[in-house]
């Protein structure tokens, strides 16, 4: 029963990325090993957002929750978006393919990196847990976000874009950036529960998805 547990919380996490590499096209262009430049691209910015937050906000302890703090961690975000542009920068090709690439490899590092652990020991223990579940689910959230945010880099970096279009653009960048930043307050402020706060992540992420999928198609629209 451990094993299928197990089985049901890898194909959840995993296969929905390995659809999205079949069906978005990458396998035809041969994209395997961009994604994986892309991943290699995520181990050193998070190697190098882990530098920054520990010499400039070291952990903090106490009972009150520290907004200002929060704040800015969230903003070493940025580093993800920068990031981001230097993969796409480095792939020459269409801007779909640009961004699926980067998206995909830099959200299938965060899963290796930070789920597959957890999933192969816990999800494999003697009693049954539904966070398990919940990882894999949030592992789905995450892809979407990261191709959203790639999408957004993709429209900000065109040196045609319109400017009637970058303030929408960077307002939506702004969004994705303090995203996990404002959830987590609103959990923390609003006492919700594990399920609760995963439904309104998925929520907001497919609200933004929505909001940046509309944009990009006015601004490929807009430059045909």
């Amino acid at each position: 029963m451990t094993l299928f547990h197990f089985g049901n919380c890898f194909a959840l996490a995993y296969f929905p990325y390995f659809i999205t590499y079949k069906c978005s096209g990458l396998s035809e262009y041969n994209a395997f090993w961009k994604c994986v430049q892309a991943g290699v691209t995520y181990l050193f910015v998070q190697l190098c957002k882990m530098l920054f937050l520990a010499t400039f906000f070291p952990t903090w302890e106490g009972g009150i929750y520290d907004f200002i703090g929060e704040f800015m961690k969230a903003s070493v975000d940025v580093a993800d978006l920068i990031g981001l542009n230097l993969v796409m920068s480095r792939n020459a090709g269409k801007g779909e393919y640009k961004i699926m690439v980067a998206a995909l490899g830099w959200a299938t590092a965060e899963l290796i990196m930070s789920r597959c652990i957890p999933l192969w020991v816990g999800a494999r223990g003697i009693e049954f847990d539904w966070k398990y579940i919940q990882m894999s689910i949030d592992s789905n959230i995450s892809l979407v976000h990261y191709i959203v945010a790639s999408a957004q880099v993709w429209m900000i970096t065109r040196y045609d874009l319109y400017h009637t279009f970058r303030p929408a653009v960077l307002l939506l960048m702004f969004l994705s950036v303090y995203k996990a930043f404002v959830m987590e307050t609103f959990v923390h402020l609003c006492s919700l529960g594990s399920w609760t706060a995963l439904l309104a992540r998925a929520v907001v992420t497919g609200l933004l998805a929505l909001s940046t999928l509309a944009l990009y198609v006015a601004v490929v629209n807009a430059h045909t």
